[in-house]
C-alpha cells in the first residue's frame, strides 16, 4: 500500500513539472478568453461587491485580464467593495497600484460611501458557507437583504445601466420530487423556522427586492443563479464540505466525509460562474434569472472524495459532524440545475469537475509552497 501511494505521489509530480506550463497556458486562457467579448465594457465602470470572495476574485482577473490584453480599447473601471483591506491588498496584489483598480472599504450593510459613476453593479458579497451561516447568521441575511438595498439605492442614484444580483441555486429550497433539475421557475420547500434557513430566504428577498426597485425606479436588473462552485481562488476559510475535501487532499491528508456521501448537487469551475456571470451581465434579458451550471460536474459527494483520493493518494474517513458544523449543512440532497437559458445566451463551461479539482489541488499546493519560501 505504500509503495502504490509512492508510486502516485511520483506521477503526480511528474505530471506536475512535464505539464505545468501547459496548465499556465490553459489558466491564463480560461481568463483572457471567456466565452462572450467584453468589448461593450470598454470605458465604462463596474462597482463589486465581494470582490475578496471565490467568485468575485475570478470576476476581477477576467477584467483586469481583458485590460491587459486589449491596450487599443478604452479599459474597465474597476471599483471594488469590501471590509478587509489588508485581504483586498493580498488578494489583488498584482492590480493594486493599476490605474483602473481601485478599492474601497465598505460594509454594504452600511450606506454605500460616494464611488463616483457605476454603469454597472455586481452585487456578490454574501456569507458563502457553513460555519457562517451558523457563527454569523445576522451578517449572513443581512448582506443578502440590507446590503442589497443599499447598492440599489446607489445604483438608482447614479443612474446605473445594469444591476446585477448574484443569486443561488439554494433559493429553489428542497426538491419536492416532481422534477427532475431546477428551471428557473421552480420553487421548492424551505423550513422557513430554522437557522440555516436565513442564506436561502434572504437570497429570495434580495431577488424580490431587485423586482421592487425594477417595478418603482424601471432599474435594469439581472439575478444568475449559481450552482455549488469551487475553484483555486476558494478561501482556505471556506467550510463548505467540497473545499474541506480540496484542502485535506493538497495537504496530503485522509479526506473526511461527515455524512454516506450520496447528495447529488451540480457544481461549476470559479472562473466559469464568473464568466457565467458577466454572460448574463451583458446579455441577459432585463429582470430573469439565470441558473449557472456544468451539466458533465453533476456528481455526489462520494465521488467527489473518491476523485481527489484516487488522484492524491489518500484515503477517505467518515466522522460525525458537530453541532455548530451540522447546523450550517443544507439538508438538501438533491439540487441540480436546467441551464438551458445560460447557454441559450451562448455561455459554455470550459473545465469540468475532475480536471477543476486537480487545477484547485495544484494551486493550493503552488500557494502553500511559495508562503513557506517568502518565510525561509
Amino acid at each position: 500500500m505504500e509503495r502504490a501511494m509512492t508510486q502516485t505521489d511520483q506521477k503526480n509530480q511528474e505530471l506536475e513539472n512535464q505539464e505545468r506550463e501547459h496548465q499556465e497556458e490553459n489558466r491564463a486562457q480560461t481568463l483572457s478568453a471567456p466565452p462572450l467579448s467584453l468589448d461593450p465594457l470598454s470605458g465604462k465602470t463596474i462597482l463589486l461587491s465581494g470582490a475578496t470572495g471565490m467568485i468575485g476574485k475570478c470576476i476581477i482577473e477576467l477584467l483586469m485580464q481583458y485590460n491587459r490584453t486589449h491596450t487599443d480599447e478604452e479599459p474597465i473601471r474597476i471599483i471594488t467593495l469590501g471590509r478587509n483591506e489588508q485581504r483586498a491588498e493580498e488578494r489583488f496584489a498584482e492590480y493594486w497600484n493599476e490605474e483602473y483598480f481601485h478599492y474601497v472599504v465598505c460594509d454594504v450593510n452600511q450606506k454605500i460611501p460616494e464611488c463616483g459613476k457605476a454603469d454597472y453593479i455586481i452585487h456578490a458579497a454574501s456569507n458563502t458557507h457553513p460555519l457562517q451561516y451558523s457563527q454569523d447568521s445576522i451578517g449572513t441575511i443581512t448582506a443578502n437583504v440590507i446590503g442589497t438595498k443599499n447598492l440599489l439605492d446607489y445604483a438608482v442614484a447614479h443612474e446605473t445601466k445594469r444591476f446585477c444580483f448574484v443569486s443561488s441555486v439554494e433559493i429553489y429550497g428542497e426538491n419536492r420530487g416532481d422534477v427532475d433539475r431546477f428551471s428557473e421557475d421552480y420553487l421548492g420547500y424551505l423550513n422557513c423556522n430554522t437557522l440555516r434557513a436565513g442564506y436561502p430566504e434572504s437570497k429570495r428577498v434580495g431577488e424580490t427586492l431587485c423586482n421592487a426597485y425594477g417595478q418603482t425606479y424601471r432599474l435594469d436588473f439581472v439575478i444568475p443563479r449559481l450552482s455549488r462552485a469551487y475553484g483555486p481562488t476558494m478561501l482556505l476559510s471556506d467550510s463548505k464540505a467540497i473545499a474541506q475535501f480540496i484542502k485535506k487532499a493538497a495537504a496530503g491528508e485522509d479526506i473526511i466525509l461527515k455524512s454516506a456521501g450520496t447528495q447529488l448537487y451540480s457544481y461549476t469551475y470559479a472562473p466559469d460562474a464568473a464568466a457565467g456571470i458577466l454572460t448574463v451581465l451583458l446579455n441577459g434579458k432585463s429582470g430573469e434569472a439565470y441558473n449557472i451550471s456544468d451539466l458533465e460536474s453533476e456528481v455526489t459527494l462520494r465521488q467527489i472524495t473518491e476523485w481527489l483520493a484516487l488522484d492524491n493518494g489518500v484515503k477517505v474517513t467518515f466522522e460525525v459532524p458537530d453541532v455548530s458544523e451540522q447546523a450550517g449543512y443544507s439538508t438538501a440532497t438533491k439540487a441540480i440545475l436546467d441551464t438551458e437559458k445560460i447557454t441559450g445566451l451562448g455561455w459554455r463551461p470550459r473545465t469540468h469537475m475532475r480536471e477543476g479539482l486537480a487545477e484547485t489541488v495544484r494551486s493550493l499546493r503552488e500557494k502553500e509552497l511559495q508562503k513557506r519560501e517568502s518565510k525561509s
